[in-house]
């Protein structure tokens, strides 16, 4: 490959993990006073980062090296699929004009400020005019990048490249009417809430201590990564040596940390486990986000939600906790992990009800895009689904329409991917399970290492050689399917209460 061309490669990558490391700084230390100067900071970054991938000497390059360009016959697979990858980016980047790149990074600094000051006071109103700036920038973006008539298609192509609306709508659709009933079912058998997870304290900083833990349970590099606390949990990655999660903790909820924790280090063993002669090129990145997504569900739950899992963790957590914990078993905690009960808060739901949070979210997106929903009727929209889909109705804004970070960022697009990741995660373990007979007495043994070298070599190494659905086909011998993950839910949730579902 061209010397000028993976130079730029590299020089492109190196910016782009100074513009990750300054977003989580910004939401983990960030002094308070400091919020504008960051988002000018990151506006600068952003913009050069912007003006080197436009760079008309960038498309010339790729222009020789691509597809039939003179210099392609020269480029091993690996560097064809970084030209492709690049040239992607930069096909879209090329048709944003940096005025507008600029006043997006801008408009997310001050859309977070605004974000938190309405969960402070539980009001959406303090929110909603930073939300109608962001919105009617990323519908210029939109139009900007091009779409046939959907909006919600350029945008989405950022997180799920190919996927379209008129394709993801029906599988949406279809997981949300096969999970209403389920809901249903599950909720008329009226199980008690478990005990252990109501009314009774857990130390946060034992949380913390057992969350370490579970880092390196399941092979998270701490040498390579590190874990720190934020509102909303979420991972950045810097380099695939320098891994930054974040926790939440709450003295009366624990699973906020114990599967915030296996959620975001699901996130981050994918990050860590690029090949080393990826680093610092195109393909040290993922295929899409609901591949992304496939792993932090992976782990959270197929894992970390598993009987098999807690059997080698229980004790330990019993240990850390013996005065909450003391009248609970294996089967007790498992059995109250799992327990389906709809809920106020995405990111607390139970497998079987998560969908339906997920659902809400992209159909309300799908419609401010469309100019069918103004902004300020989000909050009432909101709770007439959460009433609808799940039978509850959130008592104020901060645990309804203000909960997720994910529009203070103006990242319209987004919510669908983690519905596309449970939808993989269940076919690529069902694989996993299928090539790893053992696989479920190694977890209780406490040995993750069979199912992480797995994925290592199966998908890790791989980072972006090939697209999402085509990497998944390749593993499992099918495409994007909910066939995986029905079987799944009704697999586990039948033996746990006792039906047929």
């Amino acid at each position: 490959m061209d010397s000028w061309l993976r130079a730029r490669m590299h020089e492109l990558n190196d910016l782009n993990s100074v513009i990750n490391l300054a977003s989580w700084d910004r939401e983990v230390y960030l002094p308070s006073k400091a919020a504008t100067a960051r988002a000018q900071q990151l506006a600068t970054v952003q913009s050069l980062h912007h003006e080197r991938l436009v760079d008309p000497r960038l498309g010339e390059a790729l222009a020789r090296a691509g597809e039939g360009g003179p210099d392609a016959q020269a480029l091993t697979p690996d560097e064809r699929a970084m030209v492709r990858v690049l040239t992607r980016e930069r096909d879209r980047a090329v048709r944003l004009p940096a005025r507008l790149v600029t006043a997006l990074a801008e408009a997310q600094g001050e859309g977070l400020t605004a974000w938190r000051e309405a969960r402070s006071t539980r009001r959406f109103e303090r929110f909603q005019p930073a939300l109608e700036k962001l919105l009617a920038l990323r519908r210029e973006q939109a139009d900007a990048q091009g779409h046939d008539g959907e909006r919600y298609d350029a945008l989405l192509e950022g997180f799920e490249p190919g996927m379209r609306v008129k394709r993801l709508t029906p599988v949406l659709t279809a997981l949300r009417d096969a999970l209403i009933p389920m809901v249903a079912t599950l909720g008329g058998l009226k199980r008690p809430f478990p005990a252990f997870l109501s009314g009774r304290t857990y130390d946060t900083a034992q949380q913390w201590q057992f969350t370490m833990r579970l880092l390196k349970a399941v092979g998270f590099d701490l040498e390579a990564g590190r874990q720190d606390v934020s509102i909303h949990p979420f991972t950045n990655s810097v380099h695939a040596q320098d891994v930054r999660l974040t926790t939440r903790l709450d003295a009366t909820w624990p699973p906020a940390a114990l599967f915030g924790t296996l959620h975001e280090a699901g996130h981050g063993l994918y990050e860590q486990g690029f090949s080393e002669e990826h680093h610092r090129t195109p393909l040290a990145s993922v295929p899409s986000m609901g591949l992304h997504e496939s792993q932090s569900r992976l782990w959270e739950n197929l894992v970390g939600r598993g009987r098999a899992f807690w059997v080698s963790h229980f004790p330990a957590l019993k240990d850390a906790f013996p005065q909450a914990l003391a009248d609970v078993d294996l089967d007790g905690f498992h059995a109250g992990i799992n327990h389906v009960v709809p809920s106020l808060i995405r990111v607390e739901a139970d497998e079987v009800t998560y969908n339906l949070h997920i659902a809400l979210r992209y159909e309300l997106e799908l419609a401010m895009l469309r100019d069918e929903l103004p902004v300020s009727e989000l909050p009432s929209a909101w709770n007439e689904r959460m009433r609808r889909y799940l039978g509850i109705t959130p008592p104020d804004d901060t645990q309804g329409v203000l909960q997720d970070i994910h529009w203070a960022w103006g990242e319209l697009g987004y919510f669908p991917t983690y519905s596309l990741g449970n939808l993989y995660a269940a076919s690529l373990y069902a694989a996993a399970n299928r090539a790893l007979p053992s696989l479920e007495a190694d977890l209780a043994r406490g040995d993750t290492s069979s199912l992480l070298g797995w994925l290592r070599t199966n998908l890790h190494s791989h980072g972006f050689r090939l697209p999402a659905e085509e990497r998944v086909r390749a593993i499992t011998g099918e495409g994007l399917t909910d066939k995986d993950f029905l079987a799944y839910l009704r697999g586990k949730y039948g033996a746990l209460y006792g039906i047929k579902l």
